[in-house]
């Protein structure tokens, strides 16, 4: 029990730090709907609507760098500066790469969205957002990994304080293209989108000169003799990220891809979705921090060899993810009809949002259980099944049942957005049963392959 409640300070020391970065990066999506809600609610629907298409994408490309959080625990754990400095390197070549994919698919997006079934001013709102918003591509994915580099090495503070910044960097920048002040022209909502591409940058500027700064990251030194592109490294990266990024894209999509589909229905049905999306991604923030954390502290204990403790450390990591729902449930339940009012006026949305919240109650407890087992999976590196499963959960259940409740009368007269969250809530528990027993089956072989090495 002692062991437990050391564990468990371990992980919160860590994980209080990403949450609140975490907390604050997403504020500033919960700024832009705000804003953007207060000037009609054809704003809010295309902001819906672009960060529908462009949030996958950019959190696909970001997925695809968080393997570099593990890799580094790892190699911190067992104090090899010289591996941390080669995959750290290697990793810009591959932000290189990552931007110039991102910059040249959001050119699709204008086909995309002038195929949806709404009207032309919200759809010209939403392609100005996105080419507008592009041009921070680079600057996030940048940030990412001079964060997760510095993550993996266990300090998660700073990160916080860099998002702090971006936060106050965004408000003011959101109102002056908004609303139009200093000779710019008044954007509306898409204005967003330069806000956003701003504070990106910023960010970055300001990750990469703490890291320069900073003795206990020493990036001067990590980057002092720099190599040339290793693409077997740069591959290996490659092949740890994509089962994440796929993970982290196959979850965005299932909420993201929900305005698409109910586009036919109308502003209100978006703007209620969308303010239900909102609130529950801020707080999806506190079981991702602790996913996060598990996936530094199981890198760090696979890095030292300690299975003994890694072993305390995965059912600690349960206890808290469990914890952390029923919180979570809690806040979402009692505050929803307050929460629905500091984004609209509209009483049709605020009784839409807030009906959707009490669904999003339900699955806060198998969303924590997914994402600490994918954390731990994320610390081992054993990230493959980490795809396949958040596929088949996600979307060959989730969507798939939820587009038949929301859209058809097979099962039930057509619910609209509740029948998409209903969809949700059971392939989030789908993908905690099977990601939970994976995390089972790989200890095992785990602590197989060790108990053989010692005995050799």
């Amino acid at each position: 029990m002692t062991f437990c409640n050391w564990e468990a300070k371990r992980l919160l020391s860590l994980a209080l730090p990403v949450f609140l970065a975490q907390v604050t990066l997403i504020l500033m999506s919960v700024v832009d709907t705000i804003m953007a809600g207060q000037v009609s609610p054809t704003d809010l629907a295309a902001l819906s609507i672009a960060t529908g298409i462009w949030n996958p994408l950019l959190l696909g490309l970001q997925g695809i760098l968080l393997a570099l959080t593990g890799i580094i625990a790892q190699f911190s754990g067992s104090d090899d500066r010289k591996g941390i400095s080669h995959y750290f390197q290697q990793a810009l070549y591959l932000t290189a790469i990552l931007s110039f994919t991102g910059f040249g698919i959001a050119h699709l997006a204008d086909a995309i969205i002038f195929k949806l079934d709404t009207t032309p001013a919200i759809a010209n709102l939403a392609i100005d957002y996105i080419h507008f918003v592009k041009w921070g591509v680079f600057g996030f994915l940048i940030f990412t990994v001079y964060r997760n580099v510095t993550e993996g090495m266990g300090m998660t503070k700073p990160a916080f304080y860099i998002s702090l910044l971006g936060l106050a960097v965004n408000i003011p920048v959101n109102y002056i293209f908004i609303n139009g002040l200093f000779g710019f022209p008044a954007y509306g909502g898409a204005g967003c989108g330069i806000a956003t591409a701003i504070v990106l940058t910023v960010m970055a500027i300001a990750q990469v000169t703490y890291c320069q700064m900073s003795k206990k990251v020493d990036a001067k030194g990590l980057l002092s003799s720099f190599e040339k592109p290793n693409f077997t490294t740069i591959g290996i990266i490659t092949k740890l990220g994509i089962p994440i990024s796929l993970a982290t894209f196959f979850e965005v999509t299932l909420f993201a891809c929900i305005p698409l589909f109910i586009a036919h229905l109308g502003a209100v049905a978006i703007s209620g979705h969308q303010i239900a999306a909102s609130v529950t991604t801020l707080l999806f923030m506190m079981p991702l921090s602790l996913s996060i954390a598990i996936s530094i502290r199981i890198g760090n204990l696979y890095g030292q060899k300690n299975m003994t403790q890694l072993k305390v450390a995965v059912s600690t990591s349960y206890i808290l993810a469990i914890a952390v729902a029923l919180f979570l449930a809690l806040i979402t339940f009692a505050g929803r009809d307050l929460i629905s009012q500091l984004y609209t006026d509209s009483p049709a949305v605020m009784a839409l949002a807030s009906s959707i919240m009490i669904l999003a109650c339900i699955y806060q407890l198998p969303d924590a259980l997914q994402v600490a087992a994918n954390g731990i999976l994320r610390g081992l590196k054993y990230t493959t099944p980490i795809s396949y499963i958040t596929f088949i959960s996600y979307w060959l259940i989730g969507f798939c049942l939820g587009y038949v409740l929301a859209r058809t009368d097979i099962i039930v007269p057509a619910m609209g957005p509740h029948g998409f969250w209903t969809g949700i809530i059971v392939g989030l528990s789908v993908a905690a049963i099977l990601l939970m027993l994976t995390v089972k089956k790989r200890l095992k072989y785990e602590f197989l392959k060790i108990d053989a090495l010692n005995q050799n």
